[in-house]
């Protein structure tokens, strides 16, 4: 008995669009997607590219997730560099006080008064 390959990859594009303008006339996606053999959310992302190919004009909401993409990674970028100073402050705090420990004298500023 031979066994069946699992297809791995993208589905032909003739496919894809044939799904995509069965999509837009169907009443239940969920079914659909049983019908086709893929997933509801695999019908959507082939969506969102081909409105991306398009050149669909972005709705209020994917401007939204876009912003919100943006600022996470802005977010991540600045909780780095905020553990980067911190662990470069616990670094020259240990320094200090090895040297109070030691008895040497610990570089201060004079203030001018």
């Amino acid at each position: 008995m031979a066994k069946r390959k699992r297809r791995i990859g993208k589905y032909p594009k003739a496919f894809r669009q044939a799904a995509l303008e069965r999509m837009k006339t169907c009443d239940c996606v969920s079914q659909l997607a049983g019908e086709l053999g893929i997933s509801r959310a695999q019908l959507y992302r082939w969506k969102l590219e081909a409105n991306d190919e398009e050149g669909v004009p972005n709705t209020p909401i994917r401007e939204l997730q876009k912003q919100n993409q943006e600022l996470t990674r802005i977010l991540v970028e600045k909780t780095l560099e905020v553990d980067f100073f911190k662990g470069a402050l616990q670094k020259i705090e240990a320094r200090r006080q090895k040297r109070v420990s030691s008895g040497e004298t610990v570089s201060t500023t004079k203030s001018g008064s």
